[in-house]
């Protein structure tokens, strides 16, 4: 499995994403180069896909919503999220579970 792309900075921690808008179901679907890839049910119109986006990573991050924001990307599928308040020593281990818990 290919690492997701996290770095720290002064504010917390920024995930390489790669949004799939219109998906079938909504969830995290593994990795793409060094990016997590994240289906979302919802289209990309007026943003409603980048806020389910974001209410998808915070849940399965178990993190409140608010702690996320779109850094890059609003209207591409390539995004850098920011986790405010977030660790690499935290976040790392939980976006390799969920990542793991997709392969098997």
């Amino acid at each position: 499995m290919n690492p997701i792309q996290l770095r720290e900075c002064p504010e917390g921690v920024i995930l390489s994403v790669q949004a799939q808008p219109g998906s079938r179901r909504n969830g995290i679907t593994g990795v793409h180069d060094g990016r997590l890839k994240v289906a979302v049910t919802q289209v990309a119109e007026k943003g409603k896909a980048n806020q389910q986006v974001l209410a998808l990573l915070a849940d399965a991050l178990q993190l409140p919503k608010s702690q996320l924001s779109i850094l890059q990307g609003e209207t591409s599928s390539r995004k850098s999220i920011l986790i405010r308040n977030g660790t690499l020593d935290r976040i790392q281990p939980q976006l390799t579970r969920l990542c793991e818990e997709k392969q098997t």
